[in-house]
């Protein structure tokens, strides 16, 4: 048995192919503005696999890749009602992100609970999981790019800049310092919140770190334990196996 994973988020779509040993090597990767039926036939025409799961945070985008797959093979989409392996500690399941809950389904499985996943990605979320397991809860903050290009659209003189590690935390330029500001104040942002995180929680939970900014976001912060860039697929991947045991 072959799994197609989907990834569907607000950026970028990630495809990989999972298998009952693990994730595969192949990976796949569309802008999500892109992603149309003629962009899913290219990458995915030559493709082999006998199912489907999807976690998509962005419905209309989601319309496509089904309206490309389900004619092809079995598809599910990932949301509260997946078989996840853990309870559900949340007011209103309905809300929490397929991708926040593939991230929690993913630490459970490759690092184990209690856990708080950040996602460095659009957004910057944090995700709890605990010891029960259960998805407790979490935070949401805005990612950094999306930071960065509102500065550049909202501002007269601001330009949009390219994130990398300050050469020091005193900005000797306007792009010296907005690159200050993003990188080192992400990070204190990700250390305030995990301190109040694990002084709620009353302990010292394993921390996670995936996404698109998370190398360079969590350099330096001692308090990462691991970041995991196939921590979201890692749990569609865990979801596809209850879903369509091989």
């Amino acid at each position: 048995m072959r799994w197609l994973l989907v990834d569907n988020s607000n950026t970028r779509t990630k495809f990989a192919v999972g298998e009952p040993c693990g994730l595969g090597e192949w990976r796949g990767v569309l802008a999500t503005a892109d992603l149309s039926i003629a962009t899913l036939a290219a990458l995915l025409g030559g493709m082999v696999f006998e199912a489907a799961v999807i976690a998509s945070v962005v419905p209309h985008k989601a319309r496509v890749l089904r309206e490309y797959l389900e004619p092809r093979v079995p598809v599910h989409l990932l949301d509260f009602r997946s078989p996840l392996g853990m309870g559900i500690d949340y007011p209103e399941p309905g809300q929490i992100g397929a991708d926040r809950l593939a991230n929690a389904v993913g630490v459970l499985a490759r690092h184990g609970v209690p856990a708080v996943v950040i996602d460095l990605g659009t957004a910057v979320t944090f995700d709890i999981v605990s010891a029960a397991p259960a998805y407790c809860g979490g935070v949401i903050a805005p990612g950094l790019g999306a930071m960065t290009r509102y500065l550049a659209q909202a501002t007269a003189l601001l330009p949009e800049i390219v994130l990398e590690e300050p050469a020091s935390a005193i900005g000797k330029s306007t792009i010296h310092a907005m690159q200050v500001g993003a990188v080192l104040g992400y990070r204190g942002l990700v250390r305030e919140i995990l301190a109040r995180i694990c002084a709620e929680l009353g302990g010292r939970p394993k921390i996670i770190a995936t996404g698109g900014d998370a190398e360079l976001i969590t350099h330096g912060i001692p308090e990462i334990d691991a970041v995991d860039p196939d921590l979201t697929l890692a749990g569609i991947r865990q979801v596809a196996l209850a879903v369509f045991p091989p």
